[in-house]
């Protein structure tokens, strides 16, 4: 039941970084590109109609691990208190840029809402990076100082920053030179699933240099990856020991590689929807690979004294799993058809669309 449940919030989790994650590549290609009005319009609507059905994934992958995994919900929301409040801001700003950029007539406010939109987007899609970091590095689980434990095992806070900034440390922060990496891979590849997207959906006059921009950045992206793999063999040297014990988990890191490779295609590729299909690729094959080298672990711990939190050591009882189960189906079909539905109503491009604001 544990292995069950651990599937279904990867695959809320995955779904929402594939859905809103387009709105965070929006964001940054409207920050970085869009240089026209017009342009500015539809790449602000892209994202604009979609946003806030999109981010309905994140609240049920948050119900969900509080019906399932309460502990490691408990752990997670109270360790990492300072970033969340700074992503609840984030989204806050970003959802405030798109929706008051056409409530002003004056082009200093639209300016001013046009970068809240940007900038939010851009950071947002660095933090989630960063929290991936995070939970593939480990965490000082009970606040171990001196070999002796502050908190309860399951429970850690962390600084911003170490003062060492090095994922190494005995306390580290939430940001290092390990985290920034992990969070610049997420920046660019959610850039990219950004440019797909507004070339799927709008008639945008950047679409063709998005194409160029998006050759670019795959070619970043597997500068990054490589330093990633090469980072993480530093900081755990036994992330890759569930891919030589369980070779068939090697599907997911292949999965990625397509997305790459598929990518370097761009300029040839016809139909706009491959090109999406190939960043959604990434964004499955970075988000599994991370799990699949965890699992069964979901929380690391950065000290021998505390054990990591795991999927059996954290969820709740074979009763709460069994009801969960019941409502969770219940909850999954009712958000497949309302993103199917959606999907459906706004299908096409979406340039004359009206956004209402």
């Amino acid at each position: 039941m544990e292995i069950f449940w651990y599937i279904i919030i990867a695959i809320v989790l995955v779904v929402f970084f594939i859905l809103d994650g387009y709105d965070f590549g929006a964001g940054i290609i409207h920050l970085f590109f869009a240089k026209k009005e017009k342009d500015k319009e539809v790449i602000a609507k892209s994202a604009g109609l979609f946003w806030d059905s999109n981010e309905v994934w994140l609240v049920a992958a948050g119900g969900m691990l509080f019906m399932a995994f309460p502990t490691f919900y408990a752990s997670v929301f109270s360790g990492f208190y300072l970033p969340l409040i700074l992503v609840l801001w984030l989204i806050i700003f970003r959802a405030i840029g798109l929706e008051f950029r056409g409530q002003f007539q004056f082009q200093m406010w639209k300016d001013i809402w046009d970068k809240s939109f940007g900038v939010s987007s851009l950071l947002l899609a660095f933090f989630f990076g960063i929290a991936l970091g995070n939970i593939i590095r480990g965490v000082n689980l009970g606040g171990v100082e001196n070999g002796v434990s502050v908190y309860e095992g399951h429970y850690f806070f962390l600084p911003l920053w170490d003062s060492s900034f090095s994922p190494l440390s005995d306390t580290p922060g939430v940001i290092d030179w390990f985290t920034i990496v992990i969070g610049l891979i997420a920046v660019v590849t959610l850039a990219i699933h950004g440019a797909n997207w507004v070339i799927l959906k709008t008639n945008s006059s950047i679409n063709k240099k998005l194409k160029e921009v998006i050759f670019t950045l795959n070619i970043a992206l597997i500068v990054l990856t490589i330093c990633s793999i090469v980072l993480w063999q530093i900081v755990n040297p036994n992330s890759l020991n569930n891919f030589a014990e369980t070779p068939l988990l090697l599907v997911f890191p292949l999965i990625y590689i397509t997305g790459l490779v598929g990518l370097f295609f761009i300029k040839k590729i016809k139909k706009d929807s491959h090109a999406f299909l190939c960043s959604t690729l990434l964004i499955l094959g970075g988000i599994t690979s991370s799990l699949a080298s965890l699992f069964p672990v979901i929380l690391p711990s950065v000290n021998d004294i505390k054990e990591p939190l795991t999927i059996y050591n954290t969820a709740t009882s074979e009763y709460g799993l069994s009801v969960a189960m019941t409502w969770g189906i219940i909850g999954f079909i009712l958000l497949f058809v309302y993103m199917i539905i959606q999907k459906r109503l706004l299908g096409g491009k979406i340039d004359k669309m009206d956004y209402g604001h």
